[in-house]
Order: C-alpha cells, then sequence, then structure tokens
C-alpha cells in the first residue's frame, strides 16, 4: 500500500483535507437549488461509500510496504472493526446535522461554528490518546482558532435581525451540537489503526485504507436510520420522500455523490498523513476546512452581503486568526 514517510508530505495531505472538507459542501448548496439536502445527502453518503472502494483497492493495494487491502480486511479484530463502523456512525450523525445547519444558516457560518469546535475538541481528544507535536505551539494555535470562532458568530449575529436571526440562531444551535459530536469520530477510527507503524502493522489492526472502508459502511447503514427519519421528520421544511429521490435527475444524483467522493479523498489522504504526523495535527490541519468553508461563504456564495459595514473588518480578523492559528499546528509537529 501506499504510505508517506515525509512530515512535509504530510502535511502537503493535510492540506489537500483542508481544501476537500472545506469545498464538499458547494455541491450541496448547488444542489439546493431545487434538491432537498435529506435528499441530496443520501447521494454524498454513497460517493464517499464509493470513494473508499477505489482507495482501497488502488493506493491500498499496491506497493510492496505494509498489507493490501484485501489481506488487512481479513485478518482485522472485530474489536477493531466495531471501532471504526462507531466512528462512521457517530460522523454521520453529526455531518447530517451540519449539513441541516448549511441550510439554514449558511456556510460561512455553519462550517467556523460547526467544525471549529469538532476542531478543538478534536485536537484535545486527538492529543490526549496519541501525544505527538509540541503542545504548546499546538494549543496556542487552536486557542487562536476558538477566537476566530468567536468573531464569527458575532460577525453573523450583526448580520442577522428579526424572524431571519430566530432562523438563523436555530443553525447556529445545530452546528455547535454537530461540531460536539464531530470531535470524536476521528478517534474511532484512529483506535482501529497502528498509528506508529503502517509499514508492519499490529496483528488485528487495519491499515488506513480498510479502516476508511468499514468507516464508510458505518456512515451507509446508519443513515438507513438517521436519513429515513429526516426525509419523515426534517428539522426544517416540509417532509419528503423516497420516491421523489429515484425520481430526482441523474446530474442532480451525480452532484451529491461528487460532493462524498470530495470528502472521502480528504479523509483519506488525513488518515494516511496522521501516520507521520500524529492524529491531533493531522485532525486539526484537515479541520481547518472551517476557512476554506468560510472563504467559499462570503465571497462566492456572498452569504453577508448587504452587511454593516463593520461587520467586514471582524470577517478579516477571522480569517486572519484561522491561518495565524493553522501555522501554529503546522510548526507544531515539526
Amino acid at each position: 500500500m501506499f504510505i508517506v514517510h515525509d512530515y512535509y508530505v504530510a502535511v502537503l495531505f493535510c492540506v489537500i483535507t483542508m481544501l476537500c472538507w472545506g469545498s464538499w459542501a458547494n455541491t450541496q448548496k448547488l444542489a439546493n437549488k431545487t434538491w432537498r439536502f435529506e435528499l441530496f445527502y443520501w447521494d454524498y453518503v454513497i460517493g464517499i461509500l464509493l470513494f473508499s472502494v477505489i482507495s482501497a483497492f488502488t493506493l491500498g493495494s499496491i506497493g510492496t510496504e505494509g498489507r493490501s487491502f484485501t489481506q488487512d480486511l481479513a485478518q482485522a479484530d472485530a474489536s477493531n472493526i466495531w471501532s471504526a463502523l462507531i466512528g462512521g456512525v457517530v460522523f454521520n450523525a453529526a455531518n447530517i446535522l451540519l449539513s441541516a445547519a448549511i441550510a439554514i444558516a449558511g456556510m460561512s457560518v455553519a462550517f467556523p461554528v460547526g467544525v471549529g469546535i469538532a476542531l478543538v475538541l478534536g485536537v484535545i481528544i486527538n492529543y490526549i490518546n496519541t501525544p505527538v507535536g509540541n503542545s504548546t505551539l499546538l494549543f496556542a494555535g487552536v486557542g487562536l482558532i476558538v477566537i476566530a470562532i468567536i468573531i464569527n458568530a458575532w460577525a453573523y449575529k450583526l448580520k442577522s435581525g428579526g424572524e431571519k436571526g430566530k432562523a438563523s440562531g436555530k443553525g447556529v444551535a445545530i452546528s455547535v451540537i454537530a461540531g460536539i459530536l464531530m470531535a470524536f469520530f476521528y478517534r474511532f477510527i484512529a483506535a482501529s489503526m497502528d498509528m506508529e507503524n503502517f509499514v508492519s502493522p499490529e496483528v488485528g489492526k487495519m491499515t488506513p485504507y480498510t479502516a476508511v472502508f468499514i468507516f464508510s459502511v458505518g456512515i451507509f447503514l446508519s443513515n438507513l436510520l438517521f436519513n429515513t427519519i429526516l426525509i419523515k421528520k426534517p428539522i426544517e421544511g416540509e417532509p419528503t420522500s423516497y420516491s421523489t429521490y429515484f425520481s430526482g435527475k441523474f446530474s442532480t444524483h451525480l452532484t451529491g455523490i461528487l460532493g462524498g467522493m470530495i470528502w472521502g479523498l480528504g479523509n483519506s489522504l488525513n488518515l494516511i498523513a496522521a501516520g507521520k504526523a500524529g492524529p491531533a495535527i493531522s485532525y486539526g490541519l484537515g479541520q481547518g476546512a472551517t476557512l476554506i468553508a468560510a472563504l467559499w461563504g462570503v465571497f462566492i456564495w456572498k452569504e453577508f452581503k448587504n452587511s454593516p459595514v463593520n461587520v467586514n473588518g471582524k470577517l478579516a480578523a477571522m480569517f486572519v486568526l484561522f491561518v495565524v492559528g493553522l501555522w501554529l499546528i503546522i510548526v507544531a509537529g515539526e
């Protein structure tokens, strides 16, 4: 299988993860013009599972190092398989809520609040379990990102008002719940792998490619329950149906599948990089997706258009703090 041995290649993979995790929601925005997010989300999940299979039989099965995907899956302990499956269930619950928050409050709010909280808690959880990197620099970077999140919420409060403000408040609340849940999913996947040795992993543990596949199966299976409930009883709007989903255009379904494959690419690269950079740094950099999503929301989707003048300064401060915080996280792993 393909394994990363250089720290800066691992950082590059995490930066690509950041771009992927911060950009997949654009496909939801595109599909959202005519397509409910609950219906979009099924295609998104299919895309994640599809990419995990492609990754497993390509990068996960070539080269002379480590175990190939089929060999690795055959020897995996049930406890590690369950750990990766649970990670998929936890992620799916969090991501469904995040998708709902995007539909209500927009990318420039749902991502910085939800994924920002996930970044902070996730780094702490993963560092406690696998303490790799300079803790002072790592948590200084996380601290700056916390300030950036607070500034973003402040800017959005200034932008919103009246009934729209009540709706956006609901979106922020859902983002917070999503962020807390999302902080825990990565730990379950990491626990199923031998993070210290991808070349000769411990017997019973899985390689990143196998863990990603099992994780994706967990997402798919839990979606049968979670998303079916949302289709019948949505967080916002009228109920929809599976008949509506199957009557959707091919291009609409393809948009959601593309979104899932983009997220899946980022997830695979992040876990491959974690073997060299460590779970806390790899996860923290990947969740810098908050910055990418905020950039999309502000400059492409114009989610802060016609806001008071003083909002622009706060958004600028948020971006600067995010960049400096992410830089400190990178340096922490050197």
